[in-house]
């Protein structure tokens, strides 16, 4: 590849960057205004005199009454019990049609899994909410954790690396007696670390997200995630509070930042991962 070309390369990165960052930026120096300049639309990305009142009041409840903190909670709180729900169900199910040939209709069953990968969401958004609604279960932790506990995504996921494990492997554990459950526990799991850290930040940055089901999920305040409950701001007495709206959003984006940064190094190696070594 010659210079320029890669010269050329970069500087499409660079303006694809700057792109992709331009809108965080706005939303954290528009955090940083007072009203009236938020509103003034004038396009300076340093705010002329830097206020913390739109945090503090947002934190402290004071923003229409809402519980900020509580909706933070129940948003990381979902989260993560969530997250680990997938992990373990995914997990266990793509053991099972991996490495297990006894298993009953393994090839259909996995067939039926990368099918549901094609069926879009909104398709199932209706026959949901009124099974949970029959159940009596809106406006509970459990409406807004149970959908997301399975997922087709980490089963083909977790699936293609657990075929690919070396059956020598397996085969000397088998010969030192390691049954079915401690070949899953005790050598797949541990070797299969990068692959679950990738699907537990693409879960739960899925979960804590969303949008759409925690809106209509949820009717009290208090069971609303943060997400859910800056849209319900955003439509209510501070339509035109920008700086307060944005200072909200800042605070809701920093955990899947922390998360993202945190386990960076991981998700790129599971990326770029092409075997067991």
């Amino acid at each position: 590849m010659g210079k320029a070309k890669k010269t050329g390369l970069l500087l499409l990165a660079i303006l694809i960057a700057l792109f992709v960052l331009l809108p965080l930026v706005w939303m954290l120096s528009t955090a940083f205004k007072n009203d009236f300049e938020a509103l003034s639309g004038r396009m300076n990305f340093l705010p002329k005199k830097p206020t913390l009142d739109n945090f503090v009041q947002g934190l402290s409840g004071e923003l229409m009454n809402t519980p900020i903190l509580r909706w933070i909670v129940n948003s990381l709180s979902v989260g993560i019990a969530g997250t680990a729900i997938v992990l373990l169900i995914d997990s266990m199910a793509a053991f099972a049609l991996a490495r297990l040939p006894d298993l009953p209709l393994r090839r259909t069953l996995l067939a039926m899994f990368i099918a549901s990968l094609m069926i879009p969401g909104v398709l199932t958004f209706l026959p949901m909410y009124i099974e949970f609604n029959t159940l009596g279960l809106i406006n509970t932790y459990q409406a807004l954790i149970l959908p997301a506990t399975a997922g087709a995504f980490g089963v083909f996921l977790l699936y293609q690396f657990f075929v690919s494990f070396p059956k020598e492997i397996e085969e000397a554990a088998r010969i030192d007696g390691v049954n079915k459950w401690n070949l899953y526990r005790r050598i797949l799991l541990p070797s299969a670390v990068s692959i679950m850290t990738t699907l537990g930040i693409f879960t739960f940055m899925g979960i804590y997200n969303d949008f759409v089901w925690p809106l209509y999920a949820t009717t009290s305040p208090e069971m609303r995630t943060i997400t859910a409950g800056i849209a319900m701001m955003a439509t209510g007495s501070y339509t035109q509070s920008y700086g307060k709206l944005m200072a909200m959003t800042t605070i809701a984006a920093l955990p899947v930042l922390i998360l993202f940064i945190a386990g960076q190094k991981s998700f790129v190696r599971a990326i770029t991962s092409s075997g067991v070594k």
